[in-house]
């Protein structure tokens, strides 16, 4: 144990009472400082793996012990400590004399002090520890002499961890470190064994303490418990459990005493969302799977069994939705309605103007955009493996094929950050009218701004005044042509009300019309000689631009 001892007497008025006669302290006395090497502590290191079963596992507390409490800290302070055999304190003492020391309890429970001897100090709480020196200095120096006296350093021990732990042994620490830095020493409770209600500390034969962690990890009541040498943290095996999921804060396998729990006691673990009005509960007691569907208002006193599950859902009808209408008109921008509203009842309640383009009304909605997008990651997962699975005949077959096969994975990872409209074609049905409108729809009015948009892989991609005597070619020759990938003879026209075109200026197809509003799209052109997979290629830049306005070249 480090020692660092200087004690000096001066030649002040302190008084030194010996029995009944008083005699004037000593003139001076000098103690040479001795120094030696603190004894340190090798605390076990937690497992990786142990971390991620534990991180990994769906019991509450579970995530407990992922190595923080097992890595070494300052030492902190602890009012209800009692000093024990080995602890070392720090004394020190001012004035007419002099006293500066660590010193450490002996196996009598002792510390000794210069005039006033042995002072036991064994089992005195670390708050009365101040007190107890300066009322053992006060009865040798009466005036003159104050002193300070506090717990430097904790006795090391070794405890052993047993029960349901994943690695059971003995570990090194403190008998101030609580007894949740040994169980993550040794990997933290076996979530699939050990139970986080029953961690015993015991001592021989006898159980000194019973701990629910459950405190902790709800209340933030830390588990206190001076531990001694040779002691013993053992974890009881796990008793029932339900598994919560769903709408839950959190929503984890729970543990429980007794019987059974009722939901209303399992709810304050949990805590369910506001939003949840039901639960569904499975019983799985017994050789019959049972399952039970309720309100929770109803289900507070129903008593849950070992192994059974409960799901917090929301069972709320619709009342009202919300539509947002964007665009070119003079009415509100949002519209509740009534669950089960169509599109012609929202049309009258919109004020056009002479600039709205009533014949090209634009909708846009999110569960489309949900389909638009799972199709396309499916065309792109689809042509990954194509890519990825393919053989070849020769080595120089193959490292062709790796170099196309790199470039087309770059370009994948373009086409997957391609965000979809989800627009619905709405403005030839017949039946426009009569479609159902959905929460969250958007409804957007173009404007007649005479305007042609010309993109893709052309030279420069523009907007050019709309006008009856201009064509297809005429179009993109104000763009600048076509680019040196553009693939002539597939053209997209996007037009204003959704639909879409395919064409091309060959000589022998006929050129479409090019209205006020429409969209060019020059898709690129891939080469069928080099591309092993231009066939799957071309679909997927075809499917992007119609889902979302885009050519994607390579």
């Amino acid at each position: 144990m480090g020692l660092s001892l200087l004690a000096q007497v001066g030649t002040a008025n302190a008084q030194v009472e010996l029995g009944a006669t008083i005699f004037p302290a000593p003139a001076a006395a000098i103690a040479t400082p001795v120094t030696i090497t603190p004894t340190t502590l090798s605390v076990a290191a937690p497992s990786s793996e142990d971390k991620g079963l534990n991180l990994g596992s769906d019991v509450f507390g579970a995530q407990l012990f992922s190595g923080a409490f097992a890595r070494s800290g300052p030492t902190q302070f602890n009012p209800d400590y009692l000093i024990a055999t080995g602890d070392s304190l720090q004394v020190r003492l001012w004035g007419a004399f002099t006293y500066d020391a660590v010193l450490t309890v002996d196996p009598q429970g002792n510390i000794f002090l210069p005039h006033a001897g042995p002072v036991p100090v064994r089992g005195t709480r670390n708050a009365d520890l101040q007190k107890l020196v300066d009322s053992s200095i006060r009865k040798v120096f009466r005036a003159n002499v104050n002193s300070y006296a506090s717990l430097a350093a904790a006795q090391p021990v070794r405890v052993f961890v047993g029960g349901s732990v994943r690695r059971p042994g003995l570990y090194n620490g403190t008998s101030m470190d609580s007894l949740l830095q040994y169980l993550d020493q040794a990997g933290g409770i076996d979530a699939d064994r050990g139970s986080f209600l029953n961690v015993q500390v015991k001592r021989g034969s006898t159980v000194r303490g019973t701990h629910n962690l459950y405190d902790f990890l709800l209340d933030g009541r830390m588990p206190l418990q001076q531990l001694a040498d040779g002691d013993v943290v053992f974890v009881q095996p796990r008793q029932s459990t339900v598994k919560v999921s769903g709408m839950a804060s959190t929503p984890q396998r729970f543990e429980f005493t007794g019987p059974g729990i009722t939901v209303a006691g399992l709810s304050r673990l949990a805590k369910p969302s506001s939003q949840a009005t039901h639960v569904r509960i499975v019983r799985n007691t017994g050789a019959i799977r049972n399952v039970e569907y309720v309100p929770i208002a109803d289900a507070s006193n129903m008593t849950l069994g070992n192994g059974d599950e409960i799901e917090f859902t929301a069972d709320k009808k619709p009342g009202t939705i919300s539509v947002r209408v964007e665009g070119e008109h003079a009415s509100a921008q949002e519209y509740v309605l009534p669950y089960g509203s169509r599109l012609g009842d929202l049309l009258k309640r919109i004020e056009f103007n002479e600039r709205s383009d009533t014949t090209s009304v634009q909708l846009y909605r999110k569960s489309v955009k949900e389909r638009q997008r799972q199709l396309l990651a499916t065309s792109l997962h689809s042509l990954e493996n194509s890519l990825l699975t393919a053989r070849s005949g020769s080595n120089d077959e193959a490292v062709l094929r790796k170099q196309e096969a790199d470039l087309t994975l770059q370009w994948v990872e373009r086409a997957k950050r391609i965000e979809p409209l989800g627009q619905v074609l709405i403005a030839q049905a017949r039946q426009r009218d009569d479609l159902l409108l959905e929460n969250g729809d958007v409804l957007r009015v173009p404007v007649k701004d005479g305007l042609v948009l010309i993109s893709g892989e052309v030279l420069f991609p523009t907007a050019v005044a709309s006008s009856k005597d201009m064509g297809l070619s005429d179009y993109i020759a104000r763009a600048g042509g076509y680019a040196q990938s553009a693939d002539t003879s597939r053209i997209v026209i996007a037009r204003s009300d959704g639909s879409f075109e395919q064409t091309s200026t060959d000589i022998s197809s006929r050129s479409p019309d090019v209205r006020s509003g429409d969209q060019i799209l020059v898709l690129p052109k891939v080469d069928e000689k080099n591309r092993q997979f231009w066939k799957e290629m071309v679909q997927i830049i075809y499917q992007v631009a119609v889902t979302a306005k885009i050519a994607l070249g390579l």
